[in-house]
């Protein structure tokens, strides 16, 4: 896959290295609500294809998280979805009485979430302090299992127990889940 690179090692926990801010966020808040993980370290994985290879390593699915906004750029949502999954927003509008919804900009995103394209998880909503960006998760996800996340960085992916998402981080992270129906095209 063009040179891309993925450790064929899983981690068990945060790295010994140091890592940027933002992913140590990221385990800082695990380690402190006491969620297990496992890691594999790769090269920039910022799309789904990529991901594909990572899984693979990781032996957990890895989710699509999109970022969406209204017309008018006043109300933002996370989507986090199954990876194999096609998106269609006609699909999720009228679940969410929202007409018109697109793809947020990366600077909306950075300003939000604190991450960059490519890099965003669930593991945003750390930074949305706010609390402007609504949660909106596909019922498809939890039946999972584990999934991977990257920890705001897109050169690492963690394996947690979907469990521990819902019921750990996403109350630490102060947002409550809206969980949607997205058909699946397939």
């Amino acid at each position: 896959m063009d040179g891309f690179f993925v450790d064929a090692n899983v981690y068990s926990g945060r790295p010994a290295d140091r890592r940027p801010p933002e992913e140590e966020k990221v385990y800082d808040m695990l380690d402190a609500l006491s969620v297990s993980y496992e890691r594999v370290d790769h090269g920039e994985a910022a799309t789904i294809e990529k991901c594909l290879e990572v899984e693979s390593v990781l032996g957990a699915k890895i989710v699509k998280n999109l970022f969406l906004c209204n017309t008018q750029k006043t109300r933002f949502y996370l989507l986090v979805m199954p990876g194999d999954k096609v998106f269609k927003t006609r699909d999720l509008s009228k679940q969410i009485n929202s007409a018109r919804l697109s793809f947020g900009d990366a600077e909306q995103m950075k300003r939000l979430l604190g991450v960059t394209p490519g890099s965003l998880s669930i593991f945003g909503l750390l930074n949305d302090t706010g609390n402007e960006v609504r949660l909106l998760i596909d019922s498809d996800v939890p039946k999972n299992g584990y999934v991977g996340f990257h920890p705001c960085k897109n050169t690492s992916t963690l394996k947690l127990d979907m469990r521990d998402v819902l019921n750990k981080f996403v109350p630490a992270s102060g947002h409550e889940p809206t969980f949607v129906e997205l058909p699946d095209y397939k």
